[in-house]
């Protein structure tokens, strides 16, 4: 028996790259996917429905059951849209993938507020109109469910040039920890990932060139920790942020020094310079 036998996921963004062996990977685990893809350039721009039914094809080909959805996520109606389109289809939901993403780099100096606001709708309002009917339509049925998001070291590490980007990252995983919270009552598990893989958004950074570089950050190394999260191999799990790539996984956390304490009275700006050995965290 497979690890989704019976299993319904939704993958957003999964007409390439992260989204495709996502979605792959559920499937070959024997889950139903719905693959959802606006089906624009890696700038958000167009749209079109070839990506999408590309993957679903790839997937009925492996006799497993898919669907297309081509709804964009940034809009409350297009996250209702397509979490109904795998009730629909399937009846249910149990595993929800938020991976849809654009890029539009640009130093802060340089940063109009189209090229902030954009990206911020995909990604971080994205997340939270495909999350909130997912979370909902889970809490309902009363079976629980998974939700995956796709955070990013740019913003949980921070990035030179992507400051839209990495703002918005920073801010899924904030909200995948909220929802976490809200979740655990309703066997609801959330968590965060943090992928680095080349794909067309990642193509052209630096480094990504190399040939023994591109073979180790195929997006297919990410795509089963997304299976294991989604199964009951994880049970036990919720409410964490995994790097993962490369071969690597690895845990990432916010963590707080143990700092010190004043007795009494108002710190002093120089008594905070004469403690800032024991308020910051020790360099790694």
């Amino acid at each position: 028996m497979a690890l989704l036998d019976g299993k319904v996921a939704l993958v957003t963004g999964a007409g390439g790259g992260l989204g495709r062996e996502h979605a792959l990977a559920l499937a070959r685990e024997g889950a139903a996917v719905v693959v959802n893809d606006l089906g624009g350039a890696r700038d958000g721009s167009g749209e079109g429905h070839a990506m999408a039914d590309q993957v679903v094809d790839e997937i009925v080909a492996l006799g497993a059951e898919a669907v297309a959805n081509y709804d964009s996520v940034a809009t409350v109606e297009g996250g209702q849209r397509i979490v109904q389109a795998a009730i629909d289809a399937f009846d249910q939901l149990d595993i929800c993938v938020n991976n849809a993403g654009i890029l539009r780099d640009k130093t802060l100096a340089k940063m109009e507020e189209d090229l902030w606001d954009i990206v911020v709708a995909v990604h971080l309002k994205g997340t939270y109109c495909v999350s909130r009917p997912a979370f909902n339509h889970m809490k309902e049925r009363g079976q629980g469910g998974v939700i995956v998001n796709t955070s990013s070291t740019s913003g949980l590490n921070g990035n030179f040039g992507q400051a839209n980007y990495g703002a918005a990252k920073a801010g899924i995983a904030g909200f995948t920890r909220c929802m976490a919270l809200e979740g655990q009552r309703y066997g609801i598990r959330c968590f965060s990932l943090a992928p680095v893989a080349l794909t067309r958004l990642t193509g052209d950074l630096p480094g990504f060139q190399d040939e023994k570089l591109q073979a180790r950050m195929d997006p297919k190394v990410v795509s089963p920790l997304v299976v294991y999260l989604a199964s009951e191999l994880s049970k036990e799990l919720t409410n964490k942020t995994f790097y993962v790539g490369g071969g690597r996984i690895a845990e990432m956390k916010v963590v707080t020094a143990k700092g010190v304490t004043k007795g009494e009275g108002l710190w002093s700006p120089q008594e905070i310079s004469d403690q800032m050995g024991e308020i910051l965290l020790p360099e790694a």
